[in-house]
């Protein structure tokens, strides 16, 4: 990696769109620190002290703008929510079907507008939520119909301007400009995560052996989950394809033997951010309606503290269990989803055919789609269960002392992103034939 960095910026073209990305994550980490108009700085620090639940997760994911209640406090998250609803809106409805499908480049303009109206109508939903959320909180100047305008159209307008910068990073800097925000704001918490372990060892009586032994089984462990995380990220089942000799023009061509690479986790870490949103989500849609439902009872009250089980320990050991049972079946279910939305295997087995392919062992045609069909059905069982528990250790390690800054699900965000963001790289590199690199 280090080397595939160091010959990126040797090519002037590459170390631009390097520049160009670096400079728009300069600029959302000092958004991150600019305060929405009409909050009280001092009353903000007693209140944000600690943040659980929604807010908690909203945090990880802004890297900390959340408790400073800054201008990209709410992040990319409704953007990600109207990437969901519109993908699965294009299940159900033909119009929009045909666009995702045969639209081409157009239908993707539509696609992307769609998803920013939207993304805009959730901010300004989400947004009035947390103001409603936090208005007895008293750490806001006054509770005017002005101020609420002011703070709600700050929250809006952050969002949309981390849509534009994620936009902007993709079409001319490296990587994914959406997955590269969430990556920047998770890895932000790494000093936070530092401090956490150094104080485990120097507590307040002094330097502490078991807090020693402790940090160390810790930084083993996860050095054990990212190399697992990169190694399912990275391993594939590669099916084996025979072209058949056939006349070009006036030529025979020879026949070739090619391979088709099937990811053990084609989906990637999309089912467990999907399925994140997706679990929080009533949560969100409570709050606004009942601004003190942390501490009312009843079925909503129940509801509430389901659906926050995610991301806080404070709710019963039920809702937690009930929680991480049902965010296993959604993280299966967004996997099978998004990895079929993305690979179709009768469309493969078409094209094969059509250019005279076959695979070996298995008749072209309906016995190829099922053949291929039965290899992406195991592959992701695999990839989905290996999501679901790397998604689920922080469950676990809520039922101990310990407050890890970055969990499963944050170690599959980070481990994929920068995969991503490398193989992009790369292909950047070999698109400019750089001689270095292709040796």
């Amino acid at each position: 990696m280090f080397k595939t960095i160091r010959n990126a910026l040797k090519t002037p073209d590459v170390r631009k769109r390097l520049l160009y990305t670096l400079v728009l994550i300069v600029v959302f980490r000092f958004g991150c620190y600019i305060t929405v108009p009409g909050v009280d700085s001092i009353a903000l620090n007693d209140a944000m002290s600690n943040t659980n639940g929604i807010a908690g997760l909203i945090d990880m994911i802004s890297g900390g703008a959340f408790s400073r209640f800054s201008v990209f406090a709410m992040s990319i998250s409704p953007y990600i929510t109207a990437s969901i609803v519109i993908q699965l809106l294009a299940m159900i409805i033909p119009s929009l079907e045909k666009l995702t499908k045969e639209g081409g480049e157009e239908g993707r303009r539509k696609i992307n507008r769609y998803t920013k109206i939207l993304t805009i109508v959730l901010a300004l939903v989400e947004g009035i939520g947390i103001y409603l959320s936090y208005q007895s909180s008293g750490i806001f100047v006054d509770n005017s119909f002005l101020t609420g305008v002011l703070v709600v159209a700050g929250l809006v307008t952050g969002t949309a301007i981390l849509m534009w910068l994620g936009e902007q990073i993709t079409a001319k800097g490296i990587g994914n400009g959406i997955s590269l925000l969430i990556f920047i704001g998770i890895i932000s918490g790494l000093p936070s995560g530092i401090t956490t372990l150094w104080s485990l060892i120097m507590t307040d009586a002094g330097f502490s052996t078991t807090g020693l032994l402790l940090a160390i089984g810790i930084i083993v462990g996860a050095i054990i989950l990212v190399a697992g995380v990169v190694f399912v990220q990275q391993a594939e089942r590669r099916v084996p394809v025979q072209y058949s000799k056939k006349v070009v023009g006036r030529k025979m061509m020879g026949a070739q033997s090619t391979h088709i690479p099937l990811k053990l986790a084609m989906a990637g870490v999309m089912p467990v951010i999907f399925a994140s949103s997706f679990m929080t989500f009533p949560a969100m849609i409570i709050q606004i309606f009942v601004p003190d439902i942390a501490t009312q009872t009843g079925f909503l009250a129940g509801l509430y503290n389901f659906s926050i089980a995610t991301s806080t320990s404070n709710v019963p050991i039920g809702y937690s269990v009930a929680n991480a049972l049902v965010y296993l079946l959604l993280i299966l279910g967004f996997t099978f989803f998004y990895t079929y939305a993305t690979f179709n295997p009768a469309e493969v087995s078409n094209n094969i055919k059509k250019n005279g392919g076959f695979i070996p062992g298995i008749r072209a045609g309906k016995p190829t789609t099922d053949y291929l069909s039965s290899i992406i059905s195991k592959l992701t069982w695999f990839g989905g269960f290996f999501l679901a528990l790397i998604a689920i250790i922080p469950m676990l390690l809520r039922f101990t002392n310990l407050n890890i800054a970055f969990g499963g699900t944050s170690i599959l965000i980070v481990v994929g992103v920068a995969l991503e963001t490398v193989q992009q790289l790369e292909s950047q590199l070999a698109m400019r034939h750089y001689k270095g690199f292709l040796e």
